[in-house]
């Protein structure tokens, strides 16, 4: 009977629009989850009876239903706030996270360091990314983000790189010597350098002209601070000379003595690399160190020793790399946060928690770095807020309001149908 198909047709209708009004609902529910994504229901009409077999048309519809719930992974906006461990992915891709319950994916960047110095969320789970080695260098090791340097050890100065000019017009200077190296050099400037033990140490290059184009230089360091040494007296523990072109470019450097015996428990027989640049003859140019007509100077040095430090602050970079800055001045990469890319946003599997788990249709994770293959790139201290739009909701809430309430007629149309059916018997 017909009568009865059209409650049927009702009831489905009014289940569709009471599972829309649901996840309406839950869209303005989460209206403030940080990394929400709002939820589309699609319905599809039921098959449809046919008065007419397989010749098409003259078909009275059976109804509707709820086909699928698609999540809308649009951008949502960046906010900024003042936590250095908030994160925000700008573009497509997921934090990786690991737990209890395996691995899974967010977009909820509101992480902390726990008591073991763990990066999490805030139900503990663990930020993974790709951890650097002892240089800083970021290596391809998925794992759990820790900081497990609050401490740097001591790192005696191996090279020392200098960037200066040495003045052509400098008349040829004395012979050099050491107990009177002011006189007998046209230049002279100092660095600090560190010992083994983290010691810190004035070394003065002294520079002598002693034919045109060839300078020697010489590097000094205080007599008690060298084993054997006088206090009062300075001491040459490397030497060596640069040769010029015609032009004031680095033809050739060559190190002579290269010896640093420093005191107080330090480790004998530091080697500092004294680097003027890479010379014409090394197959550079010879314009980091030059000897041109204006007066000498340093223009810039850069040495690669630092005592002992403590962590002093952590800051994240737009790559995602976890830096530490340490008292002694030193800041260091320790590790760098992993996205996660799939093919299809849309079938991932919602496991609560602001977490998203890969699905047969989702496809495997592609994880990788940040701002590589179509992932997107993250901001400090930021999080990505909801991209539930609440005008827009309510107008989908009144909307589907209306279809609940013209499907309830249907069935109270169809009700009364029903009763003058019945009454039949009685008259």
């Amino acid at each position: 009977m017909g009568i009865l198909s059209s409650l049927y047709t009702g009831v489905s209708g009014l289940q569709a629009n009471g599972e829309a009004l649901g996840i309406y609902a839950d869209n303005l529910a989460n209206a403030n989850t940080v990394g929400f994504k709002t939820s589309r229901p699609e319905f599809q009409d039921v098959i449809s009876k046919s008065l007419k077999g397989v010749l098409g048309g003259n078909q009275i519809g059976r109804g509707t239903k709820l086909a699928q719930v698609n999540p809308v992974f649009s951008q949502g906006s960046i906010n900024q706030t003042e936590r250095s461990t908030d994160l925000a992915i700008s573009g497509d891709g997921f934090f990786v996270m690991d737990g209890p319950d395996g691995r899974s994916f967010t977009r909820n960047g509101v992480f902390n360091f726990d008591k073991d110095g763990v990066l999490v969320n805030t139900d503990g789970y663990k930020v993974m990314g790709f951890q650097a080695d002892e240089n800083g260098k970021v290596t391809n090791r998925l794992s759990g983000i820790k900081l497990d340097r609050t401490t740097i050890d001591a790192k005696r100065t191996s090279k020392v790189n200098m960037s200066m000019n040495l003045d052509i017009r400098a008349e040829i200077g004395k012979d050099w010597d050491p107990k009177m190296a002011d006189k007998t050099s046209q230049y002279a400037n100092g660095f600090t350098v560190y010992d083994s033990a983290g010691n810190a140490h004035l070394v003065s290059v002294y520079f002598n002209k002693t034919e045109d184009g060839l300078w020697e230089w010489h590097a000094m360091a205080a007599g008690e601070e060298i084993e054997g040494g006088k206090k009062g007296e300075i001491v040459e523990a490397a030497n060596g000379t640069l040769k010029f072109t015609n032009d004031g470019r680095l033809q050739e450097q060559k190190i002579g003595k290269n010896e640093f015996n420093f005191s107080k428990g330090a480790l004998p027989g530091q080697k500092i690399d004294f680097d003027f640049g890479q010379a014409i003859k090394e197959g550079g140019t010879g314009l980091q160190t030059t000897q041109y007509g204006t007066n000498s100077d340093l223009y810039k040095h850069v040495q690669d020793g630092y005592t002992a430090g403590t962590v002093a602050g952590l800051s994240f970079n737009d790559d995602g790399v976890l830096s530490a800055v340490y008292t002694n001045g030193e800041t260091i990469n320790l590790s760098q946060v992993a996205v996660g890319k799939f093919e299809n946003n849309e079938a991932l599997f919602k496991s609560g928690q602001n977490r998203y788990r890969e699905s047969r249709n989702s496809g495997q994770a592609f994880i990788g770095k940040p701002g590589e293959g179509g992932r997107g790139r993250l901001v400090p201290k930021s999080i990505e807020s909801s991209t539930t739009d609440i005008a827009s909701e309510f107008i989908n809430l009144m909307t589907t309001q209306r279809s609940f309430q013209a499907n309830s007629r249907v069935i109270n149309s169809a009700d009364e149908l029903m009763q003058e059916v019945f009454n039949l018997v009685r008259k």
